[in-house]
């Protein structure tokens, strides 16, 4: 019995030592993209970004449209990337309009969440970063420099 332990605590260390980083890049980034129906981070960078470039009037329908065929289509790559997280391959899901990483519009960089955990200061009982960031459309920070 003594003889069996040691090989079998060996295999399991190497095992548990091995990882499984791929599956977990892939769990997390379908997260993230299941996630942009909720947040509508493709949705405002495409209204932002049809006003700025093509025409202020146009920033509302067109833009709109087009952010929510993003949003959708982020979406379901995400619901895709969740549910086969467990089998090769563990790269992105490539397509020609969309990012790997989720985007922001560009008049907002995402910070730490206000919260003491992050941000600590002991003399006042403030901290920095951004309040309510799972808000889609929350762009208040505190103590912005």
């Amino acid at each position: 019995m003594r003889k069996v332990i040691f090989p079998l605590t060996a295999v399991l260390a190497a095992l548990f030592a091995a990882g499984c980083a791929s599956q977990e890049q892939k769990l997390g980034r379908g997260m993230d993209n299941t996630y942009e129906i909720v947040r509508m981070g493709e949705l405002r960078r495409s209204v932002e970004q049809t006003a700025v470039f093509d025409s202020p009037g146009e920033g509302y329908t067109t833009g709109f449209v087009r952010g929510l065929d993003r949003s959708l289509a982020r979406t379901g790559i995400g619901l895709y990337e969740v549910v086969t997280f467990p089998f090769p391959p563990y790269t992105p899901v490539a397509t020609k309009y969309l990012s790997v990483d989720p985007v922001f519009p560009e008049s907002y960089k995402p910070q730490l969440i206000a919260d003491p955990l992050f941000k600590t200061d002991t003399y006042s009982g403030f901290s920095g970063g951004d309040v309510a960031p799972f808000v889609p459309g929350s762009r208040f920070s505190i103590f912005d420099n």
